[in-house]
């Protein structure tokens, strides 16, 4: 069909005032990503709380903690997961429909984060083993949340506002991470008040209360909550307009849904109807044609490039998480502490950076997408990561020194808000806008799972890479330090901002005219 062809149910959505249905998608899709959050998240809480159960040897002067190689694969094993979890569920997306596929994705998410807390095992390694088991099960779950909510929510949104009901969606990862830090927060306070226990200074052994090994559990299981509350009203919700018309070619079905969702009479041209059924414009070429090359090829570069880069600078803040912690005093020596006010220090440390600098640069993000735009805040964004991971890099050792810690802190405030208010939030939105309806979930599977493949190399490339070159920590090799890391994590973000440029703009544009969908191949090479 020509763009003046538009189906009436797309017109009507395309246009709709916002009401309460857009809320409530909102909350559904969006308590999704606040339970991805707090399970992605969660585990950084409890890795040191693992070390001290299953690796400490009280003949040594510090607690134990996880060796590099069972560090990696506790923190790492869900971003693996989710990077496979994305490109599989993106597709079958497309394949099933975004709404049977949802209800799968959340049941996983749920049966899998219960069964990571109650990993089993009579060693170390047994437990390690169940618990990375689980959770890559449970990271595959959260893959498929991604390129599906994103999907479901553009389906859903007016043009007008899309894209803050996008951010608003992703926006809740922020409250996800600071949900984990407050359940992490009110489980140990409560059981270092019922369990009192020495420093490990003062008493090795005692320092760690065998009651120690039920707060990680509770803490990686009570992510079933806020998923297990929202699977009802998920399975509620209608397949998006968008699917049943143009996917499933069924456009009196997608009217019908419409308009019990909005409340209101569509009646859908028959013609129109009949013209998507027999196949509308005659577009049905897929991923690897040379028509999606020609159209999208530019852009599936562009999406899958900015996420990578932006996730590899995103994940890499555990770098000098923990040297800014530990300097400013937020989390003293491990030694001077018993296990869990270990775990009750990081938390509450966890918060302050949500509450400061996390959440505030979603919301940002939120009001000003459909003000300035996809393209400009990104590029805004990239721009000053840059220039903040400068300004940490040059002066490093300025940073370190006794007096300036806070000056630290507010620098790497100010990066992490405006990856928020920048590219983390528009890489998540752009591949929900730009590709056409039958390959959108796949596309933005593939764009997600570029950003986890970044989040790998950020996360824990860079953990070794950043090893001082004189002094390594213990079992990790010499590394270029964390000043030369800096500067290839400005770096990184610089070609971020450049490869921003090959991405197109979807402000107040529909999904159907943004993705070309309405224009048949000849029509558009006389164009």
């Amino acid at each position: 069909m020509a763009a003046d062809g538009q189906l009436k149910v797309l017109t009507t959505l395309d246009h709709a005032r916002t009401q309460w249905y857009h809320f409530m998608a909102i909350v559904i899709a969006g308590m999704g990503f606040f339970t991805d959050a707090y399970d992605l998240f969660c585990i950084s809480l409890v890795s040191k709380l693992l070390g001290r159960i299953y690796y400490t040897d009280i003949a040594r002067d510090t607690p134990g903690s996880l060796p590099p190689n069972v560090s990696a694969a506790v923190n790492g094993v869900a971003l693996c997961g989710t990077l496979a979890g994305q490109l599989f569920f993106g597709w079958l997306g497309d394949k099933l429909g975004r709404k049977s596929v949802y209800g799968f994705t959340l049941v996983l998410m749920v049966v899998c984060s219960v069964a990571s807390g109650l990993s089993f095992g009579r060693t170390a390694n047994g437990v390690v083993a169940t618990l990375c088991f689980f959770r890559f099960w449970l990271g595959f779950g959260i893959g498929g949340d991604y390129p599906l909510s994103a999907t479901i929510m553009s389906e859903y949104a007016n043009k007008r506002t899309r894209g803050a009901f996008i951010a608003a969606v992703f926006a809740m990862q922020g409250f996800g991470i600071l949900f984990g830090a407050i359940v992490a927060l009110v489980v140990s306070a409560g059981f270092r008040n019922a369990y009192p226990a020495p420093s490990y200074a003062d008493g090795r052994a005692a320092s760690l209360v065998p009651e120690a090994d039920y707060v990680w559990r509770i803490i990686l299981m009570f992510g079933t909550v806020p998923a297990a509350l929202t699977y009802y009203w998920r399975m509620k919700m209608p397949e998006t307009a968008r699917y049943t018309a143009l996917i499933a070619r069924n456009a009196k079905q997608a009217a019908a849904d419409m308009s019990k969702v909005l409340d209101t009479e569509i009646q859908e041209d028959a013609d129109r109807a009949e013209a998507v059924a027999a196949g509308g414009a005659g577009n049905e070429w897929g991923l690897f044609s040379r028509q999606f090359v020609r159209r999208h090829g530019v852009h599936l570069v562009a999406t899958t490039s900015t996420w990578f880069l932006l996730d590899i600078a995103f994940y890499s803040q555990n770098l000098f998480q923990k040297d800014i912690f530990s300097k400013v005093g937020w989390i003293p020596p491990a030694r001077t502490m018993n296990a869990v006010e270990e775990v009750f220090r990081i938390a509450r440390a966890q918060a302050l950076i949500a509450l400061c600098g996390t959440i505030p640069g979603y919301w940002f993000t939120v009001a000003f997408i459909d003000v300035a735009g996809r393209f400009a805040i990104q590029l805004m964004g990239f721009a000053m990561m840059t220039v903040f991971m400068l300004g940490l890099a040059a002066p490093y050792h300025h940073w370190t020194t006794p007096g300036n810690h806070t000056g630290f802190v507010v620098m790497y405030g100010f990066t992490f808000f405006f990856a928020n208010f920048g590219p983390n939030a528009t890489t998540f939105i752009v591949p929900a806008e730009i590709y056409p309806a039958r390959l959108r979930s796949t596309c933005h599977g593939i764009s997600a799972a570029a950003g986890k493949a970044g989040a790998i190399v950020g996360a824990f490339g860079f953990l070794y890479a950043a090893q001082d070159p004189h002094k390594p920590e213990v079992g990790y090799k010499p590394g270029i330090g964390i000043r030369n890391a800096l500067f290839v994590l400005a770096g990184t973000n610089f070609l971020g901002m450049l490869m921003t440029l090959l991405v197109p703009e979807s402000k107040g544009m529909s999904l159907e005219e943004v993705s070309k969908e309405n224009v048949a191949d000849d029509e558009e090479a006389t164009a």
